[in-house]
C-alpha cells in the first residue's frame, strides 16, 4: 500500500531551513523523499514524498513541525497565495491504495496537528467534512493576513485545532485528492495583465479547460511574468491542449512563451501528445516523471 504527500510549504528563499525540512522527512524510516523543488519569487516549497500510510503520517507531522519552528508568515513575502507555515498537505492514493484511506490519513495528520501543534486545519478535498471546503481556493482565499478576520464567522471554524489562527504558522488545508500537475508557463514580458488575462481564459471557473486552475504571477527575481497553472485531473485535460492555448493567447499580444516548467513530478499521462521540447520544459529529465521515480525504488504506481 503506497500513498504519496505532496505538501507545500511557504519558504522557497532559505537554502537552510528547505534543507533540514527535506531531512526530517528523510529520518522517518520507510518514507523515500522523491523531489524538492522551491521558487523564490513564489517564496514556496514543494516535498514529494511516498511510503506506507504510518510513514507517510509520521513525515508529514515531522515536516509540520520543522516548518512551524522555522517559519513566521508575519514576516513572509511572496506571490503565491498561502495559508499557512505549511500551506497545504495533499494524501494521493497510488497503487494498492484507495481513497478512502487517504482521506482516513489525511483526517489523522489533521486532528494530530490540531492538538499538538495548536494549529489550526481545514480539511479539503475529499476529505473535506463540509461540503463548502472540497475546493482549496475558497478555504486558502483572504490568505494569512485575512485569516483571523474569516476565522472569526462561524462558518469558517476549524475542523480541528484553535478557533485563531497560530500567531506565525497560521492554518494548514489538509486534504487527499487525485494525482495534481502542478505547470508553470513563463512569458517573455513582465506585463502582470497579460498573465492575468490568459490564466483566467485557461481557467476553468471562467469557462475554460475542464479541471484547471490557473493565476498570473509576477516573477521579480527573474523580471518576467508566469502562469501559474494546476491540471486537477490530467486525464481530463493533459498539459499540451493548455501549452497550446497559452502560446496562441500570449502571441495574440505579441508575446512569446520563454519556457515552462514542472514542479515537483508528473504522470506520464499527463505529457500525453507532446515532448519536453515542444512544451519548451527547462531542466527536464526522465527523472521528473513519478513512475520513472517509483520504479527506480522498486515501486510501482
Amino acid at each position: 500500500m503506497l500513498i504519496e504527500c505532496v505538501p507545500n510549504v511557504s519558504e522557497g528563499r532559505r537554502a537552510q531551513v528547505i534543507d533540514a525540512l527535506a531531512d526530517r522527512v528523510r529520518a522517518v524510516p520507510g518514507v523515500s523523499l522523491l523531489d524538492c523543488s522551491s521558487d523564490p519569487s513564489h517564496n514556496r516549497s514543494v516535498f514529494t514524498f511516498v511510503g506506507a500510510p504510518d510513514g507517510v503520517r509520521e513525515a508529514a507531522l515531522a515536516l509540520v513541525e520543522a516548518a512551524i519552528e522555522r517559519i513566521d508568515l508575519r514576516t513572509h513575502q511572496g506571490q503565491h497565495p498561502r495559508l499557512g507555515a505549511v500551506d497545504v498537505v495533499p494524501f494521493v492514493p497510488l497503487d494498492g491504495s484507495t481513497m478512502a484511506e487517504c482521506v482516513a490519513v489525511a483526517r489523522e495528520v489533521g486532528s494530530a496537528v490540531g492538538w499538538r501543534f495548536h494549529v489550526p486545519v481545514y480539511l479539503y478535498g475529499e476529505a473535506a467534512a463540509v461540503a463548502t471546503r472540497r475546493n482549496l481556493e475558497d478555504i486558502r482565499r483572504g490568505q494569512f493576513e485575512g485569516l483571523a478576520a474569516k476565522m472569526a464567522l462561524p462558518e469558517w471554524a476549524p475542523d480541528f485545532g484553535p478557533r485563531a489562527p497560530h500567531t506565525t504558522a497560521g492554518a494548514v488545508a489538509i486534504g487527499a485528492r487525485l494525482p495534481l500537475v502542478a505547470y508553470n508557463i513563463n512569458l517573455a514580458t513582465d506585463r502582470i495583465d497579460i498573465a492575468k488575462e490568459i490564466a483566467r481564459s485557461i481557467r476553468a471557473s471562467s469557462g475554460g479547460f475542464p479541471c484547471v486552475k490557473a493565476l498570473g504571477l509576477a516573477l521579480p527575481h527573474l523580471g518576467i511574468v508566469q502562469v501559474s497553472i494546476n491540471l486537477t485531473d490530467y486525464t481530463m485535460t493533459p498539459i499540451w491542449p493548455v501549452f497550446e492555448r497559452v502560446r496562441t493567447d500570449a502571441a495574440r499580444r505579441g508575446v512569446s512563451i520563454l519556457d515552462s516548467e514542472v514542479i515537483g513530478l508528473v504522470p506520464a499521462g499527463a505529457l500525453a501528445g507532446t515532448t519536453p521540447e515542444a512544451l519548451k520544459l527547462k531542466d527536464f529529465t526522465a527523472a521528473r516523471i513519478l513512475e520513472n521515480r517509483l520504479a527506480r525504488l522498486n515501486f510501482e504506481v
